[in-house]
C-alpha cells in the first residue's frame, strides 16, 4: 500500500502526501483540482528507475475521476528535474538486456501514460533535466522552467540511438531541424534557449518555480472541465493524425456540438454575464 504522510513543507495545500515507489514519488494536492507528483530520488539525481515509472503509470490512471483532478503537475525535488534513465546499476554481464528492459516497458508505460492523459499535464522543470528525464517532461502538455535549469539529450555522447517513439515526441515539439540539433551534438540548452525554441513555454527565476508551477497548473485546473478535456482530446487527435478518418473527424465534431446542450457552457455563460466565477459540474 502507498504510504501517507501528514501535510508540512511536502503538502503545500496542507493535506496528506502519498509516499509511492517507495518514496521516490510523491503525490500531493497543492490548489484546487490539482495533483502534483515530485520525483525524489536524490541519489539518483532523481533518476528514473524502473519503480517510479511503474509508479506514474500507475498513479495517472487513478487521477481521471469525476473533476477532482483537472490538472496534473510533475516537477522534481531538490535541484534536479531528472538526470533520465537510472542506470548506474546496470551490470556489465546483464547490461544490453537490462537496458533494454528499462526502455522497452516501464519507461513508455509511464510515457505513454501521461501522453494519453485526459486531462492537461504541466512540468514545472526546477532544475538539471536530461535524457529520459527530458522525455518525460516532452511528454507533458506545457512545460515552465526555472532560469537556471539545464536541459539536454545526452545520446550523442552515449553511444545510443533513441526510440522513435521519444524522437516523434522532440519532432512535434520543436520540428526538426532543433531535434536534429540536440540529437547530433548532445548539447545542453539553458532554460531560456530552451524556450526560444520551443521546448519550454515559461521561464521563470529559480526561486519562483515551485510557486509559479502550481499557480499555472492552478489557473488550468478552474477552467471548465468539459471544455479543458474536450479541448485537449481535440488537440491530441489533431496532433496524431494530419489526416482524418472519417470516424474521427465525427467524434471532433461531436464533441464541439455536444458542449452547446451542457449544463456548464449554460453556466459559464451566465457567470460571464454576471461578473462572478463559475460553479462547474463537468456535465
Amino acid at each position: 500500500m502507498p504510504e501517507r504522510s501528514a501535510g508540512g513543507p511536502e503538502s503545500e495545500a496542507g493535506g496528506a502526501t502519498e509516499r509511492l515507489a517507495g518514496g521516490k514519488l510523491l503525490l500531493d494536492r497543492p490548489a484546487e483540482a490539482v495533483a502534483r507528483l515530485r520525483i525524489a530520488n536524490p541519489e539518483r539525481r532523481n533518476a528514473l528507475d524502473p519503480e517510479i515509472l511503474a509508479a506514474i503509470a500507475a498513479v495517472l490512471p487513478r487521477l481521471d475521476h469525476g473533476i477532482a483532478t483537472r490538472c496534473v503537475l510533475i516537477t522534481g525535488t531538490g535541484p534536479v528535474f531528472s538526470a533520465g534513465y537510472d542506470i548506474a546499476e546496470f551490470s556489465d554481464e546483464d547490461f544490453e538486456q537490462e537496458a533494454a528492459a528499462l526502455v522497452a516497458h516501464p519507461f513508455q508505460a509511464a510515457m505513454e501514460a501521461l501522453v494519453g492523459h485526459p486531462w492537461p499535464v504541466v512540468a514545472a522543470i526546477n532544475g538539471i533535466c536530461l535524457g529520459g528525464g527530458l522525455e518525460l517532461a516532452v511528454s507533458c502538455d506545457l512545460r515552465i522552467a526555472a532560469a537556471g535549469a539545464k536541459l539536454g539529450m545526452p545520446p550523442a555522447k552515449l553511444g545510443l540511438v533513441y526510440g522513435h517513439t521519444g524522437l516523434r515526441r522532440f519532432v512535434e515539439t520543436i520540428g526538426l531541424p532543433r531535434t536534429r540539433e540536440m540529437f547530433f551534438t548532445g548539447r545542453n540548452l539553458v532554460a531560456a534557449d530552451a524556450q526560444r525554441i520551443g521546448l519550454v513555454n515559461q521561464v521563470v527565476a529559480d526561486e519562483e518555480i515551485d510557486a509559479a508551477g502550481v499557480r499555472l497548473a492552478g489557473e488550468i485546473a478552474v477552467a471548465a472541465p468539459l471544455a479543458t478535456r474536450g479541448n485537449k482530446r481535440v488537440i491530441d487527435v489533431l496532433a496524431a493524425n494530419p489526416v482524418l478518418s472519417p470516424a474521427q473527424e465525427e467524434e471532433l465534431v461531436e464533441l464541439h456540438r455536444a458542449c452547446f446542450g451542457s449544463a456548464d457552457f449554460r453556466e459559464g455563460v451566465r457567470a460571464f454575464a454576471e461578473k462572478r466565477r463559475p460553479v462547474w459540474t463537468g456535465r
